[in-house]
């Protein structure tokens, strides 16, 4: 079975971006779209406090009137996160994803944020792998893969 691991060595960018909890909603806001990301980690060093999505920006600032220049983001980041380690199969993190209506999932190793992934990555990865299985079958069927 895939893992995790095996998803991100895969993946074309490596970097982990990443979100201090003193900086304004609206810096966080400015760091996600420059990177074009939904949500980022939120890390005070190397520990994990919480994540920083769109829909933490929805509901806890714009639904209830607070200033997006004025308010830290660990006021309005999700602190309880679901998080995977690099062993866990990427049917599992889809499954996951789907029971906790989550798009994002940090990769923890040792306590350490070592990565995290979008349920885009993960799609991407399996419509990859099924390409990858059509084109096998067809080269069988067609006989182009003979012996090998």
């Amino acid at each position: 079975m895939t893992t995790v691991r095996d998803l991100l060595k895969a993946r074309a960018e490596k970097s982990i971006w990443s979100l201090s909890p003193d900086m304004t909603v609206l810096e966080a806001l400015q760091a996600m779209s420059d990177h074009n990301v939904g949500a980022m980690p939120v890390l005070e060093g190397d520990r994990l406090l919480g994540v920083f999505s769109e829909r933490d920006y929805a509901r806890k600032i714009v639904l209830k009137g607070r200033h997006s220049n004025e308010t830290p983001v660990r006021e309005a980041m999700t602190r309880d996160v679901v998080t995977v380690g690099l062993d866990e199969t990427l049917e599992a993190c889809l499954q996951l994803m789907n029971e906790k209506h989550i798009r994002h999932l940090p990769v923890v190793e040792d306590g350490k944020l070592v990565s995290h992934f979008s349920i885009r990555d993960l799609l991407q990865w399996m419509i990859d792998a099924q390409r990858h299985r059509i084109n096998k079958l067809e080269d069988y069927i067609e006989g182009t893969d003979y012996g090998h």
